[in-house]
């Protein structure tokens, strides 16, 4: 490890300004702190001091010379690229400029059918023609993971005037696939590889974990580093490893699609992530996988629940489901009503992301056990009758292209009709379940029957669905 990986430029020079006890003429209007409401300033006050802007000696985030500059560096030289990048407004502004930075209007792209909405939304913002590539199936959780390496080249195949592949790896639940492969084959056929490796941070940090898609070769890389690292909400990684896309195109989109006044408390935390990560040792390993291993065993012996097997995956995942046939909604809500909070559920499974601690640190697992044993007591162990069969979206095709593009819908009206009468229409609106934030229907897609099916389902569970103006009344809207 390079021993300036241990530095951490923004947040050093960050608190060196604060102890000059500073006079700010300058924004953000709260002035180090000094003007806030009164029964919040205990606890923002020591946050507020560090939220700045960029006053001398602060440097600025789209024209680096200082401290950020070399903060950039030292990720750069810890994923070993041609150029990293912080992201302040998350990793949908990585995704947006990645996508615009190599794709033009018109190009054919091809792309995972589950990636993140800010994947289908950076596409439809270039005016690019998406050809969706369908992932594979995990048997034993029933989700979505990658795309396999056949698929692809069935793409490559049907359609080599395409400009870029967009993948998602790995899947929410730290699924990954054969992207390595997958990566040599596109580039031999001179298409770029984009990466939404969101929930891959932590990879880098080598075996039992995945490898990084940085380090298997792919052109642009985004990586949410407040998913796993201590980042702050909205904290992200963009790295650019590329002889097919111009850096001077990423980094104007960068700074079209990112704030003008990026938050420096977010920034100092990027820095302070890398640097954690960076000084991540083979004993705080070894101690964090031992900890995942007993923390499995224990969760695996409460009556109820069963821990599905961790294959080649990111360890951090741990995938719950039930034994007596409850839903992944009904376990989320007993484990809520204890005080344990999960990262999502979904019909059949609740997905916990566990913490990627350094051997110094005290999680208290044991306490969070008996929380769960407490979520099953009294369970009804013949719920047997509430086992969802509902159909899963996207098992239809492997290769597909909407049914019409953006201009075409530019055109069109549309109208609304009931969900039971909308199978064969062309949906005219994005309906996302969030989390995970895939989208369940585009606008432009033929809608199917089991993707319907599975839209019933999700709103008579209650779950959260962004888009879809008529949903409440069972409505969906369409082109005529």
């Amino acid at each position: 490890m390079n021993k300036n990986q241990c530095r951490t430029p923004i947040y050093e020079q960050l608190k060196l300004h604060s102890k000059k006890q500073p006079f700010s003429f300058h924004v953000p209007g709260h002035k180090n702190g000094t003007i806030f409401p009164e029964k919040a300033r205990n606890d923002f006050q020591s946050l507020l001091k560090l939220d700045l802007t960029e006053i001398t000696g602060l440097d600025d985030l789209h024209s680096p010379e200082g401290v950020i500059l070399e903060a950039e560096r030292l990720l750069s030289d810890l994923y070993q690229t041609k150029k990293s990048f912080l992201l302040v407004n998350g990793s949908t502004a990585g995704n947006l400029a990645m996508i615009l930075a190599t794709i033009k209007k018109d190009e054919i792209v091809l792309v995972q059918r589950n990636s993140h909405k800010s994947i289908m939304n950076g596409i439809k913002l270039a005016n690019a023609r998406p050809v969706y590539l369908y992932p594979e199936y995990e048997q034993q959780s029933l989700v979505a993971s990658g795309v396999s390496l056949e698929t692809v080249r069935k793409a490559i195949q049907a359609y080599p005037q395409a400009r870029a592949l967009i993948l998602t790896y790995p899947n929410y639940y730290g699924m990954v696939n054969e992207l390595a492969d997958i990566i040599k084959l596109a580039h031999a056929h001179n298409f770029a590889v984009l990466v939404d490796e969101a929930h891959g941070v932590h990879f880098i940090s080598g075996e039992p974990f995945p490898a990084s898609a940085v380090s298997l070769g792919a052109d642009l890389v985004v990586q949410s580093a407040h998913k796993t690292l201590p980042a702050m909400t909205m904290g992200a990684y963009l790295h650019y490893n590329s002889k097919l896309v111009s850096i001077e195109n990423l980094q104007f989109y960068l700074q079209a699609v990112q704030t003008s006044s990026p938050s420096y408390p977010i920034m100092a935390s990027l820095d302070l992530a890398r640097s954690y990560l960076a000084t991540f040792e083979k004993k705080d390993k070894k101690e964090l996988l031992q900890w995942i291993q007993s923390f499995r065993g224990e969760i695996g012996t409460i009556e109820g629940l069963s821990i599905l097997p961790w294959k080649n995956g990111d360890p951090l995942k741990l995938i719950i489901q039930s034994t007596q046939s409850v839903s992944g909604y009904e376990l989320m809500e007993r484990f809520e009503t204890v005080g344990i909070y999960p990262e999502l559920a979904d019909p059949y499974n609740v997905l916990f992301i566990l913490p990627f601690a350094k051997a110094d640190m005290n999680v208290p697992y044991e306490k969070a056990v008996q929380m769960l044993k407490q979520a099953m007591k009294n369970i009804d162990k013949t719920a047997v009758h509430r086992q969802t069969s509902v159909s899963l979206p996207f098992t239809t095709s492997k290769v597909g292209i909407p049914a019409l593009f953006n201009e075409e819908m530019a055109t069109l009206r549309t109208t609304f009709v009931p969900i039971h009468e909308a199978e064969g229409q062309v949906c005219a609106e994005t309906i996302i379940p969030y989390p995970p934030g895939v989208p369940l229907f585009l606008a432009g897609e033929r809608i199917q029957q089991e993707e319907l099916e599975y839209l019933k389902y999700l709103l008579q569970q209650g779950v959260k669905i962004q888009g879809g103006e008529r949903l409440a009344t069972n409505e969906i809207k369409v082109f005529k």
